[in-house]
């Protein structure tokens, strides 16, 4: 299946290459696992990337394919049945040890996007008070999931045993089941948890340790797409780059481009003013982890192998994973310098001065 896909794609891109107008470079499609059933405002920079020419005048047509949660996301890329994803790093480091060659290319989120959250009232008021609770996650092929069961046993805890984990789902259907009180707390992470709050669920964060400064997602490909589509690879994630710059300069923009290219994510039941203003907070929560500083790298994308080796430490003690995995062996930075060939600044500029329609 792998092969078979991996030549559909190299078919595809073949194609792309061999013309030279821009009506057959737009055909050219790339699909991109997004790591949650909902596409939402975190997802603006492909939005911004797709509205301002970026990707078409490089070639590509960028799909978002949205998936349960980051262990899909990385399986998909694994047997070749999606050519790039944008997974957490926890399942990459399971599968990894089991043969498949695979690896981040670019960080996206520099700094982790999870953590533990609980309603505002809740007596719950740490990590080692959650023993007997029930704990709610996206999905259970969520990065939630490993992030919690680390926690719990950073806590003293059995993961298995003195705690439960269940689903609630994405934004407003956690939101009602937190509410209800079907959970006692979240392992979410960032916009999720402002989504929540916008919801009308007031939460509080819990100190959750080291995890904060670990990386995230980042995208992910076979080592041999690496290799045999680097152009097409690097045009991917340069326009993510471009787009989340342009998105930390001017949110509100970044959300009204979003409504305009992926019309589902604009809410229901709200005023333009109420949802822009809604989804701004979200988009707001993630920047904190688009950051260059929150991961000490000084180029959009950067993997940091320090920070990397920190974590595959930080998951193996814990027993969230069973072997030891190189931080080498997870990322790669090789096509860093090629995504990074843009102004910052001038894109900065042009989104400050952009007036969305």
């Amino acid at each position: 299946m792998r092969r078979l896909a991996l030549s559909v794609i190299g078919f595809v891109l073949a194609v792309a290459a061999s013309g030279v107008s821009a009506q057959a470079a737009e055909l050219t499609k790339l699909r991109v696992g997004w790591c949650a059933r909902t596409v939402s405002s975190a997802a603006s920079p492909f939005a911004i990337a797709t509205k301002l020419g970026w990707y078409a005048r490089a070639g590509i047509k960028v799909e978002l394919v949205p998936m349960p949660g980051s262990t899909d996301c990385v399986k998909t890329v694994a047997t070749g049945d999606l050519p790039f994803s944008l997974p957490s790093v926890e399942p990459l480091a399971t599968i990894r040890s089991q043969g498949v060659k695979a690896r981040i290319f670019y960080t996206a989120y520099e700094g982790n996007i999870y953590g533990i959250a609980v309603p505002k009232d809740s007596p719950i008021k740490g990590v080692q008070d959650l023993r007997g609770k029930r704990i709610g996650v996206q999905s259970m092929a969520s990065g939630g999931v490993q992030v919690a069961r680390a926690l719990l046993a950073m806590g003293g805890m059995d993961p298995d045993k003195d705690a439960q984990i269940v689903v609630i789902g994405e934004a407003a259907q956690a939101a009602a089941l937190v509410r209800s009180k079907q959970a006692d707390a979240l392992s979410l992470y960032d916009t999720q948890y402002a989504l929540i709050e916008n919801a009308g669920v007031p939460l509080r964060m819990l100190d959750t340790g080291p995890i904060a400064k670990y990386p995230s997602n980042g995208f992910l490909a076979l080592e041999e797409t690496l290799q045999k589509h680097r152009k097409w690879t690097v045009a991917l994630a340069k326009g993510y780059a471009m787009g989340t710059v342009f998105a930390m300069a001017n949110p509100e923009a970044a959300v009204r481009i979003m409504y305009e290219m992926y019309p589902q994510t604009r809410p229901t039941g709200k005023s333009e003013a109420e949802a822009v203003r809604d989804d701004v907070k979200a988009l707001e929560a993630r920047e904190h982890a688009w950051r260059l500083e929150s991961g000490g790298v000084k180029r959009w994308g950067e993997s940091s192998p320090a920070n990397y080796a920190a974590y595959i430490d930080f998951l193996l003690k814990w027993k969230v994973i069973k072997q030891k995995v190189a931080a080498d062996d997870l990322i790669t930075n090789d096509l860093i310098a090629d995504i990074n060939t843009f102004d910052p600044a001038k894109i900065a500029a042009e989104a400050k001065a952009y007036k969305a329609k």
